[in-house]
């Protein structure tokens, strides 16, 4: 098991970037990062990497600024990244031996060829990475309330096409249980599901909740039969100096979550 990849993190230290490579069961040959907001070239309340969204601002300026950021991030990735149309939805689009036309509308992606780079777009909601233990399969959700409520962690599980047992998952930054305030609907949308759901919220008010995504997530994944769970603990909306967070400023750039299998080409 690889427990991180140290000669990603060597890279990006060099690099001068903060970048986050994960700390999880993942075997040897399985690859993942995560950018923070640092390492790039957009301004204003983008600064500095931003990666933008499905589709390229209208202002010459912003394109240019996020095209020179993704340039930087495809120094350390071994092929164009499969970006996803995201729609805080469900669905988990499956990645075969050539790369889409254009982004699938899924939040969550699954691929079994190697060096097929599967990315997903956060700031605020939670990039959950999986792979087998095997190193045959690797995934990749867009883990929001919405999605998650939804079934995305579930969903992406079942099109790996093994047993939970074998999957390993790795919980990446999003808006944390301090800062994370929702309305009775969010309540509901968990808690009529599975009442010990109850546990992950913290009542404000008549019709306010603080909400724990990361212990949401955490209990999916368990139900599912996942039970190898690393990562958590890291907070968009708190961190200002790393994290863009769509909910503390109203408005953001983008961060993304990147992963994939390493080997030659069948």
């Amino acid at each position: 098991m690889s427990g991180g990849d140290a000669s990603l993190a060597e890279r990006f230290a060099a690099a001068g970037y903060d970048w986050i490579v994960p700390q999880w069961q993942a075997p040897a040959a399985i690859r993942a990062f995560v950018t923070t907001r640092n390492g790039g070239v957009s301004t204003d309340v983008s600064a500095s990497l931003d990666l933008g969204g499905s589709t390229l601002p209208s202002l010459p300026d912003e394109v240019d600024a996020i095209v020179e950021n993704r340039r930087r991030v495809q120094a350390f990735l071994p092929s164009p990244p499969v970006w996803l149309a995201q729609v805080h939805g469900a669905d988990a689009a499956t990645i075969g031996t050539t790369a889409p036309p254009a982004p699938p509308r899924a939040d969550a992606a699954i691929t079994r060829e190697p060096n097929m780079v599967l990315a997903a777009r956060v700031a605020d909601c939670m990039p959950v990475l999986f792979a087998d233990r095997d190193a045959s399969v690797v995934a990749l959700a867009h883990a929001g309330w919405r999605g998650l409520a939804a079934c995305v962690l579930e969903n992406t599980i079942a099109a790996m096409g093994c047993s939970p047992a074998q999957i390993v998952a790795w919980l990446g930054p999003a808006i944390g249980r301090h800062a994370f305030e929702v309305g009775s609907d969010v309540y509901d949308a968990f808690v009529k599901q599975d009442a010990s759901a109850r546990t992950a919220f913290a009542q404000k008010s008549p019709d306010k909740w603080l909400a724990d995504l990361e212990a949401l997530a955490r209990m999916r994944l368990a139900r599912a039969g996942v039970h190898t769970v690393d990562g958590g603990g890291l907070c968009t909306f708190s961190d200002r100096a790393r994290f863009f967070s769509y909910r503390r400023d109203g408005t953001s750039g983008r961060m993304a979550a990147f992963v994939w299998r390493e080997g030659a080409r069948r």
